[in-house]
């Protein structure tokens, strides 16, 4: 099977513009290194073959590849082995360089492709050892079947690889071979497995928060630290599932009643309660560690508070079709190419032997369907955000870790790095009964080993701790299993079956189908955690109690003796061990714990049959956004992380507002539904700030911000992209975050190079020198853009709601200096804010108010996840695309996420969006970020781009006639 020279057999619309495209941008780089060997026979090397016949050794029979005028293929096969074969050839046509470099980053083994800048990230993957859990799973989880399929999927890939080498595999390549002489290996079946991995990695929960408010410790009290992380609010924004209960035998009832049981509030953590020397190392540490953390590519989105997803279902009883709909759009992070990749896989007869038709959203690089339909049920997918990993901090030694009292002998493992043009490199992992020490892998951490000081040392880091990572992913699990099963399941009852092995990440799993029921299911190995009480052996902290805190030892280093005065008597003693409170509270993940202490450790799995579900429930419809999946009666702890509902609850209300006196949703609804862009936040703040009398240094000033302020007078709090009033708005919402919390916060969260003078973190000393001045220090911030705090998510919307009607909260103070005083008040810090905002946006898109536009400041940018970023410039010019003026926002339905912290550019967004008609399949719904092909100026590089942005959804053909009625394009694959 020949290397394709000619692109595609068929000739397209539009193909001797995208050659005249090509050629131009050739002739523009003509002369740099890259312009002169990119030819055009270069960059249309590896455009996939879609016409005609092709051999693929190893077929049992002929495979058709029908493909439509957006590229997206539908494969029809008479063995599942001869589908999942013909499929991976397929994606191998289409994306082989993203697959590449998912396998690569997933094994810790981007240093080969891309050379030395990339070893501290592998490092940090070796020491996890994703690919060796996915390895694990191969070996001793996965079904026989299962890995038949995941066998004849590399069987295919391999068959593309065996004859496409170089240019003719991607120009990615061709860019390559400048830098080093790699060569790509032969796929295999745990390249596909490791990459749920990275799947589960970056929608693993609360690992972000848990780190930040340790972090924050440093500026911020308890209390200051709880207010800016308020409950969730139960009483105004729903859970997924309205009531329900577990009954005695561990199994949820959806229409059970609670006994009265609720979730533990948890316990305040002692690993943390040192002094201030301690509370210094680990923040370090901790630094070092989120450091670490934002230099993995976050392939799904940047971890924070506003990413989700929405999925919602609504009845045939609600419907203009009579069946059910089914909505989902998964938020996560923009990138050339998608994430997805639309794609059917269809038997030409089914049965025992062949008995998959199914269709949806495909992983390149595995096999199966992820989300979509099969001609009997559809199903949806959104992050439950369970709180699935724990930090420890471990007392350590060179070859050992304390735990219950006893030194343990880590298990160590070699790690070999290949770096390409450089000498190997070697680590040793560390592990311990709570996971991989993640902390070895960053040198500062040795530093602050070293210099700070805390009173109950760590033996081999002189006053420090390293510290651990528990997370359910690094145990083999049968997820995979699962993705197979989701698509055979025909009814509610092999669905959920499917969902009892969906372990990582937990998802909350949203189900129609076309007999008319809906469905909900929460899946998921979820941890219960430890009771914190009792004597520890070993588990001394030798630390000073704190006000409200719970542990095993007392002032003194007395086991047994709780840290709080539980009895009320003014001392913290023995007798506050027989009241029945003082040692029952569960930790609850928030803060990392004391991995020395087997009071702390996971001890068992929230049972599956204890896992919140919901089925045909009489309001009719189910609604999944990210918000708490049951109400605070549910007796286990899932998460104290949920995202807050403001998207869920606009959804709810949205569709109680169209069923409400006998109406009725249609497909069209569903659509519009998801382009909704009302600002929650919006409608809380602006009746405040239009009551401002706002006045700036001098009357043209003043002129100037009450001209801007008159653009929210008459605002809908719709967030198009041509929207002045919106762009103005959100402007004056992040600065009202800046002046209010971001200056607050410690230099680790805050936007690296935003510098403050600020006095030290846990300064004990004088206010001020001798001469009247505050005593300061410059700090700058240390976090990527992306990342930074506080990012605007709805979280930081009920944070702003719980002190909105207190005007004088400490809040809403600023310092100042004695010729510009801070504001005193809420009201002074938003006439600030708004004065700020004003001359933001006036430097960015210019005086003239009624040219301002909200689109013009939110633009999306799709960068290819490699070249395009780290790549030489006339190599990201050629790879990349954009901008894209959108509409949409933060914690909105049509969630084109930006971070407040960093800027108003799009960091996360709809990554694909669908809508399932159960009433008739062949009119669902779908469309892509970007396209079906990785090859940048292929016509299906981006070519749904445009459409999406706009709202638009192309029609999804299921049934055979519907397919043929649809082809562009037909590719005949023989043994």
């Amino acid at each position: 099977m020949p290397a394709n020279k000619n692109g595609p057999g068929k000739k397209k619309k539009g193909r001797r513009a995208r050659l005249l495209v090509i050629t131009t941008v050739l002739l523009l780089v003509a002369g740099v290194a890259f312009g002169a060997y990119w030819s055009v026979s270069t960059v249309r090397a590896s455009f996939p073959e879609t016409d005609g016949t092709l051999q693929l050794k190893g077929l049992s029979g002929q495979v058709k590849v029908v493909r439509d005028e957006h590229g997206i293929p539908q494969v029809y096969a008479g063995t599942a082995e001869d589908l999942f074969r013909a499929q991976g050839f397929v994606q191998a046509q289409d994306r082989f360089w993203e697959m590449d470099v998912r396998r690569h980053l997933t094994a810790g083994r981007l240093s080969e492709m891309f050379g030395s800048g990339q070893v501290e990230t592998d490092a940090f993957l070796r020491t996890m050892g994703w690919r060796k859990v996915a390895q694990q799973e191969y070996d001793t989880k996965l079904s026989a079947t299962t890995k038949k399929y995941l066998q004849a999927y590399s069987d295919g890939v391999n068959a593309y690889l065996k004859d496409h080498k170089g240019k003719s595999l991607s120009v990615e390549y061709a860019a390559l071979e400048f830098q080093n002489d790699y060569k790509p290996e032969a796929w295999t079946p745990v390249d596909s497995v490791a990459w749920l991995k990275a799947m589960a990695w970056d929608l693993r929960g609360n690992m972000k928060d848990e780190i930040d408010r340790s972090l924050a410790s440093s500026r911020l009290t308890p209390q200051q630290i709880d207010d800016l992380y308020p409950g969730y609010p139960y009483d105004r924004n729903k859970p997924i599932v309205e009531g329900g209960a577990v009954d005695s035998a561990k199994t949820f009832d959806p229409k059970g009643a609670a006994t009265g049981g609720t979730q533990s509030a948890g316990a305040q953590n002692p690993a943390t309660a040192g002094g201030a020397g301690a509370a210094n190392g680990l923040r370090s540490s901790l630094a070092s560690l989120s450091s670490s953390l934002e230099k993995i590519p976050a392939l799904l989105g940047p971890s924070g508070n506003g990413i989700g997803s929405n999925s919602w279902v609504v009845s045939g009883d609600y419907t203009t079709t009579g069946k059910p709909l089914l909505a989902n759009d998964p938020h996560l992070a923009p990138q050339m190419p998608s994430l997805w990749y639309q794609m059917g896989l269809h038997c030409t007869t089914t049965g025992e032997q062949c008995p998959f038709d199914v269709a949806g959203y495909t992983f390149a690089g595995m096999p199966g369907v992820v989300i979509g339909h099969n001609k009997d049920i559809a199903w949806g997918m959104t992050n439950l955000g369970a709180d699935v990993s724990d930090l420890y901090l471990e007392k350590v030694t060179a070859d050992s870790y304390l735990y219950d009292g006893k030194q343990k002998p880590f298990v160590t493992r070699k790690e070999t790095i290949k770096v390409a043009g450089e000498k190997s490199r070697e680590i040793t992992v560390r592990e311990t009964n709570n996971g991989p020490i993640v902390s070895d892998r960053n040198d500062e951490l040795v530093k602050v080993g070293e210099k700070a000081p805390v009173q109950d040392p760590a033996p081999d880091r002189a006053e420090g701790y390293a510290v651990a990572l528990r997370w359910t992913a690094l145990d083999p699990g049968k997820t995979m299993d699962a993705l197979f099963s989701l698509d055979l399941a025909s009814d509610w009852a092999s669905f959920r079956k499917a969902a009892a092995d969906f372990d990582v990440p937990s998802q909350n799993l949203i189900y129609a189908d076309t007999k008319g029921n809906i469905g909900y299911q929460a899946p998921g190995r979820i941890p219960v955690r430890g009771k914190a009480g009792g004597a520890a052996k070993g588990g001394d902290t030798g630390e000073t109690p704190q006000k409200g805190q719970t542990g095993t030892t007392g002032a003194a280093g007395t086991p047994g003796v709780p840290k709080t005065d539980v009895n009320g008597d003014g001392k913290i003693d023995a007798k506050d061990a027989a009241k029945p409170d003082a040692q029952t509270a569960t930790p609850d993940g928030r803060l990392p714990a004391p991995g020395w202490d087997p009071a702390y450790q996971w001890t068992d799995y929230v049972p599956q049959s204890a896992l919140p579900y919901d089925y045909n429930p009489k309001r009719g419809y189910i609604v999944t956004a990210n918000q708490a999946v049951a109400d605070k009666n549910y007796p286990y702890l899932l998460t104290q992380d949920w995202g807050y509902g403001a998207r869920s609850q606009r959804i709810n209300d949205m569709i109680q507002s169209k069923i409400k006196d006998g109406g009725k949703i249609s497909t069209e609804d569903m659509q519009k539904m998801q382009m909704d862009n009302s600002s929650e936040i919006g409608k809380l703040l602006t009746p405040y700030l239009l009551k401002i009398d706002v006045k700036g240094a001098n009357e043209r000033e003043t002129k100037y911000v009450r001209e801007a302020q008159k653009l929210l007078k008459d605002w809908d709090y719709t967030q198009e992209p041509d929207s002045a009033a919106a762009a103005y708005f959100n402007a004056v919402w992040r600065n009202t975050l800046k002046l209010a919390f971001g200056n607050k916060l410690p230099k680790e969260l805050r936007v690296k190079g935003q510098c403050l003078r600020v006095r030290p973190a846990n300064d004990s000393g004088p206010q001020e020198d001798l001469d009247g001045n505050t005593r300061l220090v410059l700090e700058c911030g240390e976090r990527d853009p992306d990342a930074a705090q506080p990012d605007g998510g709805d979280r930081w919307f009920e944070v702003v709601r719980n002190i909105l009607d207190k005007p004088d909260n400490a809040w809403w103070k600023t310092n100042g200096t004695r010729a510009n005083p801070g504001a005193a008040n809420r009201d002074q810090l938003l006439a600030q804010a708004m004065i700020d905002a004003r001359w933001e946006l006036t430097s960015k898109l210019g005086k003239d108010v009624t040219q301002w536009s909200w689109g013009r400041l939110h633009q999306l940018n799709l960068k290819n996840q490699t070249l395009g970023k780290e790549g030489p410039a006339i190599v990201r010019w050629m790879l990349n695309r954009g901008p894209w003026n959108l509409a949409g926002g933060e914690a909105a339905v049509n969630a084109a996420g930006w971070n407040a912290a960093g800027g108003y550019g799009v960091v996360w967004v709809p990554s694909m969006r669908m809508v399932v008609n159960l009433a008739d399949l062949d009119k669902s719904r779908w469309i892509n970020l970007t396209g079906a092909s990785g090859h940048a100026y292929n016509a299906h590089y981006y070519d749904q781009t445009d459409m999406w942005a706009k709202g638009e959804l192309l029609p999804w053909a299921f049934s055979k006639e519907a397919v043929d009625k649809s082809k562009d394009a037909v590719l005949t694959l023989k043994p």
